[in-house]
């Protein structure tokens, strides 16, 4: 029963906005916002993290939530400073980063990688459910391969393009000069990640995504997670450190020829058991790592 509300969840993040919409009652979500540092701003609520950067030049926002969450989105921005919103970038794909695209993209330019765009435009399947393709407004005008920079705000907020992690168009957004980078759903803070085989995710490929991405980082840096709370560097490497492990065990295990059940049975160490909290549980993030390890040996 617990895995079958788990999927539920993810589910619901994923879906499209008719049934979304269906499922929840967006009048009920409340949407915070932090100041993270200088003239950048994160939006949590329910969806993906919402990434600001505010200043004479007007708006940029990273990723958008759910389309009827905009009005909270509007009032929430117009809270943090005045000024018309001037772009929109997308972290990947999923919906509940891009559901949004709908209500913002007549009004900016919506920038993404390449296969976000791709994904967007075709019908998609995730979990067992079958997405249909967005609406032509949601699609972004703007794409790159490997990376983009946007001069704004008195800073370059560079978007730079790490394959098959999380999905095979994600990108992590750095505020160069504001020290904050915002990674979209390559980190989820203190919980397990949902890594979407389907879209060209890979477990292996995060965790050397992740490490990269570290390396590039300054000890004070700010990080926006996809979801959670703001975050440090320790807790990316904290991050890391739960995908290396986890992984690990997982494959060792399958190497000494126990089946699916049998690992998910065994479990993962006390250590890591609040990060199965959230909506990956502990079993459902097993079956994700097998799932990814099986595959690239499937096709070896």
């Amino acid at each position: 029963m617990k895995r079958l509300v788990c999927l539920s969840v993810v589910g619901c993040l994923l879906v499209s906005l008719a049934s979304v919409s269906a499922q929840q009652d967006f009048s009920k979500v409340t949407l915070k916002t932090t100041h993270v540092r200088g003239n950048i701003y994160m939006i949590n609520g329910t969806g993906g993290n919402i990434g600001v950067s505010v200043g004479p030049d007007g708006i940029l926002i990273v990723d958008d939530k759910f389309a009827p969450l905009a009005d909270k989105i509007r009032a929430a921005l117009k809270d943090i400073g005045q000024g018309d919103l001037k772009f929109i970038l997308n972290t990947h794909w999923h919906g509940d980063h891009t559901g949004g695209n709908r209500v913002f993209g007549p009004e900016a330019p919506i920038i993404a990688h390449t296969n976000v765009r791709k994904r967007l435009m075709r019908e998609q399947h995730v979990l067992g459910r079958t997405i249909p393709p967005a609406p032509e407004e949601a699609w972004p005008v703007i794409t790159f391969d490997q990376s983009v920079s946007i001069h704004f705000n008195g800073e370059e907020i560079k978007a730079i393009h790490f394959p098959h992690g999380h999905t095979d168009g994600d990108v992590v957004i750095f505020f160069t000069g504001s020290n904050v980078v915002h990674m979209g759903d390559d980190f989820f803070s203190g919980r397990f990640p949902f890594v979407d085989l389907n879209s060209g995710g890979d477990v292996e490929g995060l965790i050397k995504n992740v490490e990269a991405i570290m390396k590039q980082l300054p000890a004070d840096v700010k990080i926006i997670p996809g979801h959670g709370p703001v975050s440090t560097l320790d807790d990316l490497k904290l991050y890391h450190q739960m995908l290396v492990e986890t992984t690990d065990i997982v494959r060792r295990k399958m190497a000494a020829g126990k089946s699916l059940d049998e690992i998910k049975a065994e479990g993962l160490p006390d250590k890591w058991a609040s990060w199965g909290s959230g909506f990956i549980s502990t079993e459902r993030w097993i079956e994700i790592i097998y799932r990814s390890l099986s595959s690239k040996k499937t096709n070896r």
